[in-house]
Parts: C-alpha cells; sequence; structure tokens
C-alpha cells in the first residue's frame, strides 16, 4: 500500500476534494441555538425580581440565585444587588446562601447579619442595606439557590412577607425547571452532534481510503481502525486528518 495519499489524484479534473458543510451538522447547529435558554432564564427571573420589589414598597431591591453543579447564575434589580448576591457564594456565607443551603427562611437585620456572616457584612453595610429576607426555592426543585429581598430601613420584613412570596417563588421554580430540562436537552443534542460529526468524518475518511487504493468499505473501515489502534488516537480523529489532508492537499502518511 502506497506510503503516501495525495488527494489531488482523487478528481479526474485535478481539483481538489473540498465538502461543503454537512446538511445535518448545519441542522445541529441551527437547534443548539434555539436551546440557549441561559438568557432566557435571566431574563424571566429579572422580571419576577423587578414585579416583587413592586408587590413589596419595603423592599428596596431583590435578587435570585440558582446553584448548580456549573455553577450560580445570579440576577438582580440592580448592578448593586447582584454584586452582593455574588459576594455571598464567593465569601461562602450570608443570608442568601445559608437559605439555599438549608432550605429555610433568613429574616435578619443589619446587628445579625453582621453577628453571623462579618465577611458579607461589610459590603452589605456599605450598600446601605439594613434588613434581608432570603427564602429558598421551592422544594422539588433540582437545582438549590434563593430568592432574596433587601431593605434599607431596619425590621423592614415580616413572617407575613413569608407567604406572600409563595407565587412568586413558584414561578422562579417553574422557570428553573424549564431551563433545566432545556439544559438537558441542549446536552443531549451536543453529544449526538458529535457522534454525527464523527460518523461522517469516518465516512468520508474510508470512502477516500476505497478511492485511492481500490478497497472495498469493510477493507478500507479496518485499514481506518488498524491506523487508530497503532496510534493509539481514536478513530474519528483518524478520519478527520485523513479528510483534512484531503482538503489541504497534505499527503497523508504512515502507511494510509
Amino acid at each position: 500500500m502506497p506510503g503516501d495519499i495525495h488527494p489531488f489524484k482523487l478528481n479526474s479534473d485535478g481539483e481538489s476534494a473540498n465538502p461543503g458543510p454537512d446538511p445535518v451538522t448545519v441542522s445541529f447547529d441551527m437547534l443548539l441555538e434555539l436551546l440557549e435558554t441561559e438568557d432566557e432564564m435571566k431574563v424571566v427571573l429579572e422580571a419576577l425580581c423587578r414585579q416583587i420589589v413592586q408587590a413589596f414598597p419595603m423592599a428596596t431591591a431583590a435578587g435570585i440565585t440558582v446553584l448548580r453543579e456549573t455553577g450560580s447564575a445570579t440576577v438582580g434589580t440592580s448592578d448593586e444587588v447582584t454584586r452582593l448576591e455574588e459576594l455571598q457564594y464567593r465569601f461562602g456565607e450570608g443570608p442568601s446562601i445559608h437559605a439555599a443551603r438549608s432550605g429555610g427562611v433568613v429574616r435578619v437585620d443589619r446587628a445579625a447579619v453582621r453577628e453571623r456572616w462579618p465577611a458579607y457584612a461589610s459590603s452589605a453595610e456599605r450598600a446601605g442595606i439594613h434588613s434581608h429576607l432570603s427564602v429558598p426555592l421551592l422544594s422539588g426543585v433540582e437545582q438549590s439557590g434563593a430568592l432574596a429581598l433587601y431593605g434599607v430601613l431596619p425590621q423592614a420584613f415580616h413572617r407575613m412577607d413569608e407567604s406572600v412570596l409563595d407565587p412568586y417563588l413558584e414561578a422562579a421554580a417553574v422557570e428553573v425547571r424549564k431551563a433545566r430540562r432545556h439544559g438537558e436537552a441542549r446536552g443531549l443534542i451536543v453529544q449526538l452532534g458529535i457522534a454525527i460529526r464523527s460518523r461522517a468524518a469516518i465516512d468520508q475518511a474510508k470512502g477516500i481510503v476505497m478511492a485511492l487504493h481500490g478497497l472495498d468499505a469493510a477493507t478500507a473501515f479496518d485499514v481506518l481502525v488498524t491506523h487508530s489502534q497503532h496510534e493509539n488516537v481514536k478513530l474519528h480523529e483518524v478520519a478527520e486528518r485523513v479528510v483534512a489532508a484531503v482538503t489541504k492537499f497534505v499527503p497523508v502518511r504512515n502507511g494510509l
């Protein structure tokens, strides 16, 4: 078997084999764009935070943080609130992260925050925050998190406020569940796309080997497998090298 593949010999007219984008691959990429839901979730939760501030006169601001394996997602009615939320998760302390982790409601004033979470307290005080009400997202949500209200007056929140928040918590939980399902669907699409791209590259490389050496499909595939095992490289990577060589007129060496 020749030591080199000279791809320009594949076409009788001397032009390179440079196939256009695979329609299936293009379709998968378009589908992935449709499943981009991270921004959509944040937009909905931000709108929810604004509605909460309108409904609670003593709430100067509101924020929601969702904890996931890949990290946290935080939204708020202002950049300052978003920063305070993110600081709590960075410090590992604060009313919001405590509510998210413990599953219990946290209603505290400045003195209690200073005593329980001193690293966070100074940032909250500089922002003029006197009161916190942090409530965990409803049980049943696979990803933990909390909804937090911030007040600039002492003792701004009361026990009754907790029950009034229930509809907003349910709305946030629904949005988080929806985003999680879309995320799982997107992950599946990504994996399927990788598999299809790999299969397409293998089929193309197999055809190249067949054309160059007059082999049948099974034998050409065996040639690719042999090189994959010999070089300790995944089969689809060997195939991609062959296809890339055809496109760039670069000989494929090592006996293919």
